[in-house]
């Protein structure tokens, strides 16, 4: 029996929906291949039947980037760590290994990624494909943890991509799109274990912006969240920590990260739909309720939180430069229009790298994230959001909602056709293309 018959595949009659639940697809068929040789004849049928190909993950973009008329790959029987090489200080893991998961298995072995998002439900290769971040003065992006790939193109060969073999390839594909080819393995630098303090901190909007240079500039990992039609803030700065470790209270750590931050924000956010002109007064209550606390614990319970409550998000990088002067300017458009807005602003910031199409490829960047609640109008506010980032320069993040197409891109990326040629080159038939690599790449 050949690996093919062997992958587990079955025709699609089923919708499947992104977790906000506003991208869905009707695929031909699914596919759950359990190795990169199952992966590989995978993709490389679905090409000879003249069908596109497009992995999912857990469906936390809030674009259609994983969307497929096709062939869809689940690469949830691609789990698990194939290696740890201690002397250099690597993991390799399989691309479906959910972020989560490979997080506690780092903690276990006494290891730890350098820096995360603040979730961690996505799947190694789905977070990374997209530029999935969290905050740091000095360290990136996931993908920018990033020390080898393999990576299974439209023919079906795997290739091996670091900065030693296939350097090109490696430039772009950890930021890949799932344009270059599908991810089956990704091997991260990591570092010993390490501790963290957390200082969270409610502060006014005008304090924090006139003081964010310096707090960027005295902290590791520093954002903070405005809360529209306030002049609140709510601050927080990770540290490293020579210890002890002090986590949350479990009583008062389950007031702050679930009650408040998901079980009482999903019930006021509710109230805001179905009655928008309490929004402000209600604003005003949430911007209060988190009150300042600091603890210390191992990295991936310091940065990331548990995140129930459904929206959609659209998040840009800017120059870091320009990031306050772009704050300001959202929050004298709320403060004129009739917008009402429940959830809070984040503003997070990230090192230049060097990935293709990084939203931080070679700038120092600050990222203002704008989000909606599910199932309130978000049009209006996005688009005047997205109106004030472009006029900035910022490049949105791709698993995000946005409106830019080739033509912008090639201008806010130098390196732009850097990575079209190589995909004219990997993928000239466009097995892995879909309507929004077409807007956001070209034909």
């Amino acid at each position: 029996m050949s690996s093919a018959s062997r992958t587990r595949n079955s025709r699609s009659s089923s919708t499947w929906r992104n977790w906000a639940g506003n991208v869905a697809a009707r695929p031909v068929r699914e596919a759950r291949p359990a190795s990169v040789q199952e992966l590989a004849d995978t993709v490389r049928t679905a090409a000879e039947e003249g069908l596109r190909v497009k992995t999912v993950g857990t469906g936390h973009s809030f674009t259609s980037i994983a969307a497929t008329d096709g062939v869809l790959i689940r690469p949830d029987l691609l789990t698990g760590i194939r290696r740890i090489d201690r002397r250099e200080l690597t993991v390799t893991v399989e691309s479906g290994t959910p972020l989560k998961r490979l997080n506690t298995a780092l903690a276990r072995e006494g290891l730890s990624l350098t820096n995360m998002g603040d979730i961690m439900e996505q799947t190694v290769a789905g977070a990374t494909s997209t530029g999935t971040h969290g905050t740091g003065r000095d360290s990136a992006s996931i993908a920018a943890q990033i020390r080898e790939l393999e990576l299974v193109t439209a023919d079906g060969r795997v290739l091996t991509c670091s900065e030693k073999e296939n350097p090109e390839v490696f430039a772009a594909a950890r930021i890949g799109l799932g344009a270059l080819g599908v991810v089956s393995a990704i091997t991260f630098v990591v570092e010993p274990i390490f501790l963290l303090t957390a200082r969270e901190e409610p502060m006014t909007f005008d304090r924090v912006t006139s003081e964010f240079d310096a707090m960027h500039a005295e902290n590791e990992h520093f954002e903070f969240y405005w809360f529209p039609h306030t002049g609140n803030c709510s601050t927080k700065r990770n540290n490293r920590s020579a210890g002890p470790a002090a986590p949350p209270g479990r009583v008062s750590g389950w007031i702050e990260d679930e009650f408040l931050s998901n079980g009482l924000f999903q019930v006021v956010n509710s109230i805001g739909r179905a009655v928008p002109s309490a929004v402000p007064a209600i604003a005003k209550v949430s911007s209060r309720a988190l009150s300042a606390r600091t603890y210390t614990d191992i990295p991936y319970k310091v940065f990331t939180s548990p995140r129930r409550v459904r929206f959609l998000e659209m998040e840009y990088a800017l120059p870091r430069e320009a990031a306050i002067a772009a704050l300001r300017e959202l929050k004298a458009m709320v403060d004129r229009s009739p917008l009402r807005v429940s959830f809070p602003v984040e503003v997070r910031t990230a090192p230049a790298d060097d990935i293709t199409l990084s939203t931080a490829s070679g700038r120092e960047s600050a990222y203002i994230a704008v989000h909606m609640y599910k199932g309130t109008p978000y049009r209006s506010y996005f688009t005047a959001a997205e109106r004030i980032m472009t006029a900035h320069g910022g490049r949105p993040h791709w698993g995000k909602l946005h409106t830019r197409d080739a033509a912008y891109f090639a201008e806010a990326y130098p390196r732009f056709g850097e990575f079209t040629a190589l995909r004219d080159r990997l993928d000239p038939e466009r097995v892995f293309g879909n309507d929004y690599l077409r807007r956001v790449l070209g034909e």
